[in-house]
């Protein structure tokens, strides 16, 4: 039994390092009829974009995710995973200043991950008009990539956990069982001399 649940976990440790030694994807496609922002806030750096939209949140949410979830190597998709933040979070992880309606996170676990912030105005005097074209909201994206040599390191250390909370539940279990037998043999023996 040994031999086997070694076995698996050995296949399973070099199955999740191979996973986080995969190269990244590229920066999420911008949206389909979109017209990308040209803010200087939104173009500082090349891992955040934004853009101007007409599509509702839901349609935003499963375009970004779409292309996140069919992220595979081998026909094998990559686990992928939407967080929800409140939108205040999105002075911090997206930009200072940000207006937000709603945040969310798509992420490969142990991997990268991009962030979707939108704003949808609800007053007239936010309304967005580029171009004299007015759009229902302004979507930013915020690519979150993570070095290999720090998932592989996070990746081993969360392996050796494993390993020792592995090691101490069996002792656990091994001490609790023996104590147990110890009281019954101690019930037994005193049940004898009655």
């Amino acid at each position: 039994m040994k031999y086997i649940v070694k076995t698996v976990f050995l296949l399973l440790s070099t199955l999740f390092i191979f996973y986080l030694l995969l190269p990244e994807p590229d920066f999420p496609k911008k949206l389909p009829d979109s017209f990308q922002s040209n803010e200087p806030a939104d173009q500082e750096t090349p891992l955040r974009r934004g853009y101007y939209t007409n599509f509702e949140r839901p349609d935003v949410l499963d375009y970004y995710l779409r292309q996140y979830k069919n992220i595979s190597f081998l026909n094998i998709k990559l686990p992928t995973y939407r967080l929800n933040y409140p939108p205040e979070e999105a002075q911090i992880i997206i930009r200072d200043q940000t207006r937000s309606t709603f945040l969310e996170e798509i992420v490969h676990p142990f991997r990268e991950s991009i962030y979707v912030n939108g704003f949808k105005p609800k007053e007239d005097k936010d309304r967005i008009l580029i171009n004299d074209k007015r759009w229902l909201q302004k979507v930013t994206v915020r690519y979150v990539a993570s070095g290999v040599f720090a998932r592989f390191t996070v990746g081993l250390l969360s392996i050796a956990l494993f390993i020792w909370i592995f090691k101490e539940y069996t002792r656990l279990i091994k001490d609790m069982y023996s104590q147990s037998k110890i009281i019954q043999k101690s019930h037994i023996s005193s049940g004898i001399r009655d």
